[in-house]
């Protein structure tokens, strides 16, 4: 349900009132009061619905007007419910909007400019992306969540953009590849006219899927990429170095100052549990002692980076002074059969790893040289693979709990 429709203050107020029970007795009070001195009147006998009607109205005029007087109070002693925020002067504090932000990635970045004293416009569709990671912010006075959709112009003044909006996983941006096309191009050019108009720094998260199947290993950012522009896959790694391309030619053209992520695997909290992907799909079938299910022959690798080390890596970049494409990954590479192992290890799983056909344009190889990140922006991941898995695994084990001990993984010939 949407907090800002008809309702969304009422929700907000009673949830108010539930994490500050002191005040909510006075408002009881007040209530009591009311009505007790007001059927006690020869008017309400005389009067009937009228009266009751006025009794109403002057109840819920008091009980707002306290509400809003308890709010304001409690967020001047800092009592306000919500995470810690720093307080910063207005010359420091900056406007951002992060398009995506209900997403895995983009929520993390939510918390991380928030916790810093930011103010923070969502923009998000919810096609892939939950209000549940953002709702902890919800009524904050520094947050403002959009429901709407990139492909739509939208007007704002901020001062920061960055433009994560799009499905990442393949059972995702493979279910609409138009909708995925359109996100990478008219959302991207729509970011890119925002963020002209209002004279904003704009990043883009890349990703390395626009190095494709790649034929140089590692692979570094000159690295142009081996995509099949037909393929099943094409939607998005297609629409990302387009996107790239636009990035570009509005840095040359217009004058906007642009920033370039590309990401390679990434994961942590707040992952979509049907998202498909190869982390999530195998934390949930080891948890649920299903069979862990992998593409192939297990040899393919992959390199993946905690989602702490992505958010603090796009932070870094967003405010650095350099404008070429950045490799944000973690250089620790696996196979993807020794990865389903170590997860059914520390899931103490008793699941099978079955072996299906792989996937059409499924990359061979994937690890990410990061000495630009290390050089230009002063990054480099801190997180180890193993704490990063600790950490998700008792992410997943609380979403399978509030599932209802049962999620169904996603992806093909999955159970």
């Amino acid at each position: 349900m949407d907090e800002h429709g008809p309702g969304g203050e009422c929700r907000r107020l009673k949830q108010s009132i539930i994490l500050r029970p002191i005040p909510a007795l006075g408002i009881f009070a007040i209530c009591v009061f009311l009505l007790t001195s007001s059927f006690h009147t020869p008017n309400a006998v005389q009067d009937g619905p009228v009266t009751e009607h006025v009794i109403q109205g002057v109840v819920k005029s008091a009980v707002v007007e306290e509400v809003a007087a308890m709010r304001a109070q409690a967020t001047r002693g800092g009592a306000t419910g919500y995470p810690p925020v720093k307080k910063l002067h207005s010359t420091k504090k900056l406007r951002v909007l992060i398009t995506g932000g209900a997403g895995f990635v983009g929520s993390n970045l939510v918390d991380k400019l928030m916790r810093e004293g930011h103010e923070v416009t969502v923009l998000d569709n919810l096609f892939t992306g939950r209000k549940k990671n953002i709702e902890h912010w919800l009524g904050h006075p520094n947050f403002n969540l959009v429901i709407g959709d990139v492909v739509e112009p939208v007007m704002l003044e901020v001062d920061q953009i960055y433009h994560l909006a799009c499905p990442a996983s393949p059972p995702h941006y493979q279910y609409n590849p138009i909708k995925t096309i359109k996100t990478s191009t008219e959302g991207t050019l729509n970011m890119l006219g925002l963020a002209k108009r209002v004279k904003a720094r704009i990043l883009l998260a890349s990703t390395s899927e626009i190095y494709g199947d790649p034929e140089v290993h590692p692979q570094p950012e000159s690295y142009w990429g081996h995509v099949n522009t037909i393929g099943p896959r094409a939607c998005y790694d297609e629409g990302k170095r387009v996107a790239e391309t636009m990035m570009y030619a509005y840095e040359r053209q217009g004058g906007v100052e642009v920033r370039v992520a590309r990401i390679f695997n990434t994961f942590g909290r707040r992952m979509h549990p049907n998202d498909g992907r190869v982390v999530s799909n195998f934390i949930i079938q080891a948890l649920q002692n299903k069979d862990i299910t992998l593409y192939g022959d297990g040899s393919q690798t992959r390199s993946f980076q905690f989602v702490d080390d992505l958010v603090d890596g796009l932070h870094a970049l967003m405010n650095s002074n350099y404008s070429l494409p950045v490799n944000l990954g973690n250089p620790d590479e696996y196979t993807v059969g020794d990865f389903a192992a170590t997860i059914k290890r520390l899931t103490k799983s008793n699941s099978r790893i079955v072996r299906l056909p792989s996937n059409q344009d499924d990359p061979k190889q994937r690890k990410p040289v990061i000495t630009t990140a290390e050089t230009h922006i002063g990054w480099r991941p801190k997180w180890s693979v193993a704490r990063g898995l600790a950490e998700t695994i008792a992410y997943f084990e609380r979403e399978l709990a509030d599932a209802g001990g049962e999620i169904v993984p996603t992806g093909p010939r999955v159970a």
